[in-house]
C-alpha cells in the first residue's frame, strides 16, 4: 500500500502526464477512432505503454495502479463536465468544425490544418455520392473526426435556367412553381 507521500505523488504524475497527453491529441488533429491507421493505433498502444512509469514511478503495486486510473477516470469525468457546461472550455477541449469545402470551393488553409490529404477528402465525397466539389455547398470536419457534407441540389427554374439549393438530402430535380 503506498504511503500518503506516494499516492499524492502518482496523483500529481498522472495529471501532468494526461494533460501532456491530452494537449498532444488535440494537437493531432481530428479523426474518429474508427478512422485510425494502423500507425495510429500503434502510436496510442505505445504512448500508453511510454507513460505508464511516468505515472506510477517506482510503484508497480496494484494500489499504484489503480490510483493511477482513478485518477484518469476523475480527471475525465471533471473535464467532461466542465465542458458540458462551459462553451469555452468546451471548445478548447473538444474543438470546434473545421469548414473544409465552402460554396464549392476548397478551403486550402484549413484542410492543410487538419492535416486532410486529397486521397482522405475525395474517399468522403464519394462515400457522399459526390463527383466535383462544385456540387458541394458545404463540407465540415466535425469535432469527432467525421466530415459532413452539403450538397448543393440543382433545381430547374423557368427563367434562368438552373439555380442550387441547399440541402442535406441525396441529389434529387425539384420543379420550382410558376
Amino acid at each position: 500500500m503506498p504511503t500518503l507521500h506516494a499516492t499524492i505523488e502518482i496523483i500529481i504524475r498522472t495529471v501532468i502526464i494526461y494533460a501532456f497527453l491530452l494537449v498532444g491529441v488535440r494537437l493531432s488533429g481530428k479523426r474518429e477512432i474508427g478512422q485510425l491507421m494502423p500507425f495510429d493505433f500503434v502510436l496510442l498502444l505505445v504512448l500508453s505503454n511510454s507513460v505508464q512509469n511516468a505515472m506510477v514511478g517506482q510503484d508497480s503495486s496494484v494500489a499504484g495502479g489503480l490510483t493511477a486510473a482513478a485518477t484518469l477516470l476523475v480527471l475525465t469525468a471533471v473535464l467532461n463536465y466542465l465542458g458540458r457546461h462551459n462553451p469555452r472550455i468546451r471548445r478548447l477541449l473538444i474543438g470546434a468544425p473545421t469548414t473544409i469545402i465552402a460554396h464549392g470551393h476548397l478551403m486550402a488553409r484549413n484542410v492543410e490544418r487538419e492535416h486532410l490529404t486529397q486521397d482522405d477528402l475525395a474517399q468522403v465525397l464519394r462515400e457522399h455520392e459526390v463527383s466535383d466539389m462544385s456540387e458541394v455547398e458545404l463540407a465540415t470536419l466535425e469535432v469527432d473526426g467525421n466530415l459532413s457534407v452539403i450538397r448543393r441540389q440543382q433545381v430547374d427554374t423557368p427563367g434562368d435556367g438552373v439555380r442550387f439549393v441547399k440541402t442535406r438530402r441525396r441529389l434529387r430535380r425539384q420543379r420550382v412553381s410558376q
